[in-house]
């Protein structure tokens, strides 16, 4: 009976907050554009495939969970989501663009993005779409939010950090303790100093996630640094010299990781960081999410693919 109750607790809060999002159209592209100064306009580009089977890189699946919530809780805040299928030709309405991508490079060589991020555009890549390649690429990602995956530098093992303490940061309002198994990147190429950098979640690898050398197996370079006990940075912060703002997310290959309520508070609020908006001292609230209401948005997510969005 408990868990019944809960249930329609559950799917009475999420229904709301799913309403007042659709109410602002999360696919909605010209009614954002069209919108006033006073509106925030946050676009999100997910990778149309995904990586493996159902559950696997469902960042259009992510991105929706986010982009509702942001709808729901900002007056003030129009998100939408567009797939690689319908990759945004214009992006000067943009104040935050958000990337999960089954590899960044298309995003760091997009002009409109580049041309954004100048104007002091926030941005922002989950996962897969923090690697791009070496060179111009990897230039413009540490410009654009202060580190990236370079591959003979950065690995990506599946492991199960256990994150206990925070920074005092925006980002990490309402978090709490947590320890989930996911594809977490780490030893990220950043800027040089760290100059800008804040450390969001940090964990001490164990060394059996190093592999032998390749290109995102391992390294000498990364075995020395755990061997020395230095903490790996598996999400960060960053503000730019211009005042713009990064933010690089390397977990959410599994999607029922976002069934967990610090995982998914602290993607939110960093979408909303990004984009210069307030976030309240408990994190900004989304509904709890059981395996049920996971896959439904991974059917809501396809069938907006399926469409062109």
């Amino acid at each position: 009976m408990i868990n019944k109750i809960k249930l329609i607790a559950f799917t009475a809060v999420f229904g709301l907050l799913s309403t007042h999002a659709e109410e602002k159209g999360v696919f909605d592209y010209a009614r954002q554009i069209a919108g006033g100064k006073e509106v925030k306009k946050i676009v999100f580009i997910s990778d149309a495939g995904t990586h493996g089977g159902r559950g696997n890189h469902e960042f259009m699946a992510g991105a929706l969970i986010i982009a509702r919530a942001l709808n729901a809780h900002y007056p003030n805040v129009h998100a939408v989501t567009h797939s690689t299928k319908g990759w945004p030709k214009d992006l000067s309405h943009a104040d935050a663009i958000i990337v999960g991508l089954n590899h960044g490079g298309r995003a760091a060589k997009d002009e409109q993005i580049a041309e954004a991020v100048k104007r002091g555009a926030g941005y922002m890549a989950i996962h897969y779409g923090v690697e791009v390649n070496k060179g111009d690429q990897g230039n413009n990602y540490l410009q654009w939010m202060g580190g990236y995956f370079e591959t003979l530098w950065s690995v990506n093992p599946w492991w199960t950090p256990d994150f206990k303490e925070f920074p005092v940061h925006p980002v990490t309002r309402g978090i709490k303790p947590f320890s989930l198994r996911d594809e977490w990147y780490y030893h990220m190429r950043f800027v040089d100093g760290m100059e800008g950098v804040t450390p969001i979640l940090s964990e001490l690898p164990p060394t059996n996630t190093i592999g032998g050398d390749g290109p995102r197996s391992g390294n000498p370079t990364i075995r020395k640094a755990v061997a020395d006990g230095e903490k790996q940075h598996l999400a960060w912060a960053y503000v730019r010299p211009d005042g713009g703002r990064g933010f690089g997310f390397t977990g959410m290959h599994a999607h029922n990781n976002m069934g967990n309520d610090s995982f998914r508070t602290i993607l939110i609020n960093a979408a909303a960081w990004v984009s210069k908006l307030e976030i309240p001292e408990g994190g900004i609230p989304s509904p709890a999410m059981d395996a049920n209401a996971l896959d439904a948005v991974i059917t809501d997510a396809k069938t907006a693919i399926q469409e062109g969005k």
